[in-house]
């Protein structure tokens, strides 16, 4: 008889995991189900076993993210809404570091890897938007500026989510998004408004991010 799979058991195993790797305890069968009311059968029935935990919790990053850029609806200022899918980006760091870490972890695999790389396309859609509505140059590379946009995006906010520096540090992701959009073509004083409204989709300040509890 197949076992009945239970979502937030999994969501449980995988965040458990990504929080087990952060503090550098050893992940095996027995020790990632210490503690947590279910048995060992749970990481059969929801991952055919430890590899499938493996590309499951490098996956799952990019599956909260795909979902978080899902909720992101378009508006008609497309610099405004790339601006906004970084900021968004930066939130799903923060708001599970556990799991940013391993996202670009390449020990692990991915089980979907077209799912991973859907996420960057929703930058390369805005910038293309963005091309279109001549707010950037006739010659500019969406997926070139969306991957920009991104390092950007990733550079500041792996020396935050798990990293040594504080949450004020974000905050320089503004300018340097407006000097890549000015340099693509946007105009000064439009980008920097547009760059300003998309900003707003990062959470607010707060306390340094927690890790994922197991």
């Amino acid at each position: 008889m197949a076992r009945t799979k239970d979502p937030a058991v999994r969501t449980l195993l995988i965040e458990r995991a990504a929080h087990m790797l952060r503090t550098r305890e050893p992940i095996t069968l027995r020790s990632l189900v210490a503690g947590t009311c279910v048995s060992t059968m749970a990481v059969y029935t929801h991952f055919g076993g430890m590899d499938g935990v493996w590309k499951a919790l490098r996956q799952e990053g990019f599956t909260r993210l795909a979902a978080r850029f899902a909720t992101m609806t378009a508006s008609a200022d497309p610099v405004r809404d790339l601006t906004a899918l970084v900021a968004g980006y930066l939130g799903n760091a923060l708001d599970h570091p556990d799991l940013y870490r391993v996202m670009f972890d390449a020990t692990f695999d991915l089980e979907d890897l077209k799912a991973a790389d859907a996420t960057l396309e929703y930058l390369v859609q805005a910038v293309r938007r963005a091309r279109d509505a001549e707010r950037f140059r006739a010659d500019v590379d969406p997926l070139e500026l969306a991957i920009q946009s991104w390092a950007i995006g990733h550079g500041l906010v792996s020396l935050v989510a798990n990293g040594p520096l504080p949450r004020r540090t974000l905050d320089h992701g503004r300018p340097m998004l407006t000097a890549l959009f000015v340099s693509a073509g946007d105009r000064p004083e439009r980008c920097r408004a547009s760059v300003d409204q998309g900003w707003e989709h990062l959470p607010p300040s707060g306390e340094q991010p927690g890790a994922e509890q197991a």
